[in-house]
């Protein structure tokens, strides 16, 4: 029996409860959690702009020690230190075989399906994005589990999962920021602040930060920004003053918002990139006109867990951590126990602070 924050409804609050967790049967693994970073995305299921099964265990980005393998796992062993991945490729589907596993058409399937169950009642439990990390322990498939390389610290390297892989990915996969280049990150967020270290580690030239918090200012820059503007109705036209007029070769938005895309595409140079991060609601509309379409020659593109495949990414990310350039403490504004959880969904949604990490 394990302690877990459990989402009973869409919209509810979450609560600490026991639940039991199953052995690991074949082709599974169980682990010990060290910590859990709280992520918008863990909110978008709560609130139901991702749906989830419920009631479910939350939390995707974690970090700890495998206790227990099945039959057929050769991949991890007892006492081995890993980092969840929950969006773990199939390797046969449409996707995976263009060569595209963060596009994987059943990486999801986990999510779907009980894990474990209330200790109160026995009723199923779905595991928040096939991981369920807001929780002591987990079980998961095999494929699920990475081997965490040496040198990285166990409970910062929860971040691996879900923020630094995605910041990492959306600035040297899917923006493809080259040195000297201008960037604009939209949100100073987990995720943002992983883009602003990204797009220093990329050489770039010049990096503005937006956010409408002007307390995040500090922490952009220790993050990497060169920049700051606070957001307001004239985003878009200060940035392109600080660019010589021309707007940034790439801007990446970490929010999630309609109005946020639209300022970031605006804030974009003629032909450069504009690539959205954060997970919009089905009712973010962005419009643009054909003829800006055409006269810009902009490339607007999405960008799913950084266009990254975990498995070849993580080794590249922990020699970043170990040479000092990847800063995962940094990040870290707030460390926090499984009942404060709905603070930190408190602080995300009011825009303070940077990623929040359940530490057990």
């Amino acid at each position: 029996m394990v302690r877990a924050a459990v989402l009973t409804a869409v919209n509810a609050p979450l609560t600490v409860a026991d639940i039991e967790l199953p052995e690991a049967g074949p082709g599974r693994v169980r682990v010990r959690l060290a910590a859990a970073g709280v992520c918008h995305s863990d909110l978008s299921l709560s609130n139901g702009t991702l749906r989830q099964p419920v009631p479910a265990v939350l939390g995707h980005e974690g970090a700890g020690t495998v206790v227990a393998v099945g039959e057929g796992v050769s991949r991890v062993a007892p006492g081995d230190r890993v980092v969840l991945n929950w969006a773990p490729a199939c390797g046969s589907c449409h996707f995976c075989g263009l060569g595209e596993p963060w596009l994987c058409a059943n990486s999801g399937a986990a999510a779907a399906v009980p894990y474990a169950r209330l200790a109160a009642d026995g009723s199923d439990l779905y595991p928040g994005l096939g991981t369920a990390v807001f929780a002591e322990e987990t079980v998961v498939a095999a494929e699920a589990v990475l081997p965490l390389p040496a040198g990285v610290p166990l409970a910062d390297a929860a971040l691996l999962g879900c923020a630094v892989l995605t910041g990492y990915g959306a600035v040297h996969h899917a923006a493809a920021v080259r040195g000297g280049e201008t960037v604009a990150v939209f949100g100073v967020g987990g995720v943002g602040l992983a883009v602003l270290q990204s797009a220093r580690i990329a050489g770039a030239g010049q990096i503005v930060a937006v956010d409408v918090s002007p307390a995040k200012e500090e922490l952009a820059r220790a993050a990497g920004a060169t920049d700051f503007v606070v957001a307001g109705e004239d985003t878009a036209r200060r940035i392109r003053k600080l660019t010589g007029g021309y707007g940034v070769d790439a801007a990446i938005e970490c929010v999630g918002r309609a109005d946020t895309i639209r300022t970031a595409w605006s804030a974009t140079r003629r032909g450069g990139r504009t690539t959205v991060v954060g997970i919009g609601g089905q009712d973010q509309q962005v419009g643009f006109s054909a003829l800006e379409l055409f006269y810009f020659g902009r490339t607007l593109a999405g960008c799913v867990y950084g266009n990254c495949d975990p498995a070849k990414d993580l080794p590249v990310l922990a020699g970043h951590v170990r040479a000092g350039r990847l800063d995962l403490s940094g990040m870290v504004t707030a460390r926090i126990g499984l009942d404060d959880i709905p603070a930190a969904f408190g602080a995300m949604t009011e825009g303070r602070g940077g990623r929040a990490l359940v530490v057990f």
